[in-house]
């Protein structure tokens, strides 16, 4: 099955959903949350982005250099070759790119995603799920633009660094990213409404989209229960996909939000076989624009261990609402 590649793993933060950590317990929200520089503004170039020399062409490893150590007051983005597509990424496009990573202190390589002769090697969402900086890089890009970013440490792995990928604390990021496609997506499902399964939560949904979810006041089901409560008619997500969403999940005990995409802006992007075991059944063979209801025995969700950081205990069942707005097929590592 195919893994989504080293590099994403560490820089895309997938919330509650993995086993190895949460986002805290923000509430389902009923206003829009406010924008975030990184995305509602174009970056801007500046003498230190300008000054990395990136030659080479679109689509195949880039040879750079510059003088290290590069310090950049603020991020800076500076578009090296320019392309030719006429839709700009936004607040919570999928940008499809191929992407090479270098160390901005010390000048070292850091990591470049393969180069394929057709599709991306992969798909960053313009939204608060990715470090600011690799956001930064995307936002206002068009296809076949090669983007030269270097990102502060604030907007990069800040003062604790990254040292699985040899960065340390303060160190500046410099990305190079090829933008092979741009996918703007809708904000939320738009599927047709199906019958109420008698027995499940109940869903409403505020002006934005974010559900408000009303658990039944009965003890939850043993074994995983999957409802479609909205239809889409979109492509199909398959085992293994990329998928973009907007979820919540409550505690059926305590009806208490642990977790909730619907607190930042932009959907939330992960592979459906790197997430806990009832929430990726629950999205595989679904339609994009289908809006899903499942509820996770513990055996389904975090098991005995629980998540002590999102505040779940080995006993508790969980209840997820997931609207499905975007799949595609991972690439292979």
């Amino acid at each position: 099955m195919s893994k989504i590649p080293a590099l994403l793993t560490i820089v895309g933060l997938t919330l509650a959903l993995t086993a190895c950590g949460s986002s805290g317990t923000p509430e389902a929200t009923s206003s829009a949350p406010a924008a975030d520089a990184a995305f509602s503004e174009c970056t801007a170039p500046g003498a230190v982005s300008d000054g990395v020399d990136v030659t080479g062409d679109f689509g195949a490893v880039p040879a750079f250099k510059f003088a290290e150590p590069l310090t950049p007051a603020a991020t800076q983005r500076t578009v090296a070759i320019k392309g030719t597509g006429t839709t700009e990424a936004g607040a919570g496009s999928l940008v499809g790119v191929s992407l090479s990573v270098y160390n901005g202190t010390t000048g070292a390589t850091v990591q470049e995603t393969t180069y394929p002769t057709s599709g991306t090697s992969e798909t960053i969402t313009v939204g608060e799920t990715f470090l600011k900086g690799l956001v930064r890089a995307v936002n206002c890009s068009v296809e076949g633009d090669r983007i030269v970013t270097v990102s502060t440490a604030d907007d990069a792995f800040g003062a604790d660094g990254n040292t699985q990928l040899g960065i340390a604390a303060g160190d500046s990021v410099v990305f190079v990213t090829d933008v092979i496609s741009i996918t703007n997506l809708a904000d939320r499902a738009d599927g047709v409404d199906q019958p109420v399964v008698p027995g499940l939560p109940t869903v409403e949904l505020a002006d934005n989209g974010a559900p408000t979810i009303t658990i039944p006041d009965t003890d939850p089901p043993t074994d995983l229960q999957i409802a479609t409560t909205k239809l889409g008619d979109g492509a199909v997500v398959a085992d293994g996909d990329t998928v973009s969403v907007e979820y919540t999940g409550v505690i059926w005990g305590t009806g208490k939000t642990f977790d909730s995409s619907w607190t930042t802006v932009g959907p939330t992007t992960f592979v459906t076989s790197q997430v806990v075991p009832g929430f990726g059944a629950a999205l595989v063979g679904q339609t994009v624009g289908s809006q899903v209801i499942a509820v996770l025995p513990p055996s389904e969700g975090y098991g005995e261990a629980g998540n002590t950081q999102a505040g779940i205990s080995g006993t508790d069942t969980l209840v997820f609402v997931v609207d499905i707005v975007g799949t595609a097929a991972t690439p292979a590592a």
